[in-house]
């Protein structure tokens, strides 16, 4: 009997020690792993952020750590990040397909797709079609003056009064989108607008967070009806919303005289080229993919901007006046003016890097073996991207730590990008909502600060600025007080 048990016993430790990761010959280094687990238990899974950089610490700018038995190679710093996402963009570009995310959205689309010809066509189309439907033109400032307009009234509303200003600024970032793919907007209180938001803004928050990291770590898991279940569900109600407005578009559209995304799309599938990766089903994820990267970050980024802009009453009142000076006697901002506002421009660049919006961009994985800062990745290796070490990066910046627009000034006041500042990532795989987001935010913060004062209200208590984890990083709800200005 004593014998059976030890045996037992025995088969049972060398059963976990197959079932314990090893990092292979010149692997990154990283904390010891435990069978199973891997390194799971020295994160915090509700949010990692301080204890990847404490690992940082430890173990250098380029480090492993295992989900369970799937090894993940964290970058860190501009160096490493540099020699992964330019110098060897192409070793870096891939996506790992058995993850969360891949699972959510079938592995269709664009941003989540492995790099190859699918990727590569439809990255082409979605830059060529939003260039055709005026990203960087005048038809695009159309639109988004238009959704200022509309941000405008909502404030109009509320002078004198106090608002939580979190779903204004989603609705606004959401109509801009829709109105790209879709050629429709939303007033604020439809029930469509506030079901899309709702569920991108969940799904997002849940997709680097505890369950998603659950999900990724222990595949046994998946099928179990646990939270990580809602963000199917969550995608399969856009989904189901974006296949309906394809419809309409199929019986309403005229070929060759395309009125949005979707009917460029359409276009392209009257070609019916052999061997061609667009279809129908692609096309409606691909909606989902530019909602997605047109929407969350720009919304994320101007709560965080307003957030400070409150608490900085100094700089926004230095904002105030560079913008009366620069568009006296104007109607209205345009793009173009930006290159008059060296300062605004500074502060908009600031307050990006300050959000810190993807705070571990979106996974890559390399696509061959190769090496970064000496040590090998084998091919299939997950990446992850830690943003907040190149964006307050000691020696990139003046100012690291603190909200300070000066990091984007040279001594003479003229505007300056230090080579740190990637917000959106660098490389062939930067967010494709990148062009949109920069005019977005010009054109609604500069109108609004033209038109209103924004105070943090004497009665909500000192502002806590800890943004909730997920995908995307979110300012916490807060209030807002709003006051209109005498005119200019």
């Amino acid at each position: 009997m004593l014998f059976s048990v030890i045996l037992l016993g025995l088969c049972i430790f060398f059963l976990l020690l197959q079932l314990k990761p090893r990092r292979p010959k010149n692997f990154p280094p990283g904390p010891p792993t435990l069978p199973i687990l891997g390194n799971l238990l020295y994160l915090n899974l509700k949010n990692p952020l301080k204890d990847f950089e404490r690992l940082r610490q430890s173990y250098g700018n380029v480090y492993s750590i295992f989900f369970g038995l799937k090894p993940v190679v964290m970058i860190n710093g501009f160096q490493a990040m540099r020699e992964a996402m330019i110098v060897k963009a192409v070793d870096f570009a891939g996506r790992p397909q058995d993850m969360f995310m891949n699972d959510v959205i079938q592995r269709k689309g664009v941003i989540m797709a492995d790099y190859g010809s699918v990727w590569r066509d439809h990255r082409r189309f979605a830059l060529m079609t939003l260039r055709n439907f005026g990203l960087g033109k005048k038809s695009m400032e159309e639109r988004i003056h238009e959704e200022v307009e509309c941000t405008i009234k909502t404030l109009e509303k509320n002078i004198g009064k106090t608002l939580c200003p979190q779903f204004m600024f989603h609705n606004a970032a959401s109509n801009i989108i829709c109105r790209v793919l879709f050629g429709t907007r939303y007033e604020y209180e439809d029930e469509i607008i506030q079901t899309i938001v709702k569920c991108f803004t969940d799904l997002t928050r849940m997709a680097n967070g505890m369950w998603a990291m659950l999900y990724n770590s222990l595949p046994f898991i998946r099928p179990l009806p646990l939270p990580f279940r809602k963000a199917f569900k969550d995608i399969e109600v856009f989904l189901s919303i974006a296949v309906g407005l394809v419809n309409e578009h199929k019986k309403t559209r005229v070929p060759g005289e395309p009125r949005d995304f979707v009917d460029c799309y359409l276009d392209e599938l009257d070609k019916e080229e052999e061997g061609s990766s667009f279809s129908e089903e692609q096309l409606v994820r691909h909606t989902f993919d530019l909602y997605i990267a047109g929407t969350d970050t720009t919304s994320n980024t101007l709560l965080t901007g307003f957030l400070y802009l409150m608490n900085y009453p100094q700089i926004q009142e230095r904002c105030q006046q560079e913008i009366d000076q620069v568009l006296k006697g104007k109607e209205r901002v345009s793009f173009d003016d930006r290159h008059n506002m060296p300062y605004m421009q500074a502060v908009i660049h600031e307050i990006q890097r300050i959000a810190n919006t993807l705070p571990l961009g979106i996974l890559h994985s390399t696509t061959r073996d190769t090496e970064l800062m000496g040590y090998f990745i084998p091919k299939g290796t997950t990446i992850v991207q830690n943003m907040i070490s190149v964006l307050s990066e000691e020696g990139q910046w003046k100012f690291p730590h603190e909200f300070n627009p000066e990091n984007f000034l040279n001594e003479q006041g003229k505007f300056v990008k230090p080579v740190a500042s990637i917000p959106f990532s660098a490389g062939p795989r930067m967010c494709l909502g990148e062009g949109l987001a920069r005019m977005e935010l010009f054109l609604f913060i500069v109108t609004l600060l033209r038109k209103f004062n924004f105070i943090w209200p004497e009665d909500a208590g000192e502002p806590d600025f800890t943004p909730l984890y997920g995908i995307t990083l979110t300012p916490k709800p807060y209030p807002m007080k709003i006051q209109l200005r005498q005119k200019q």
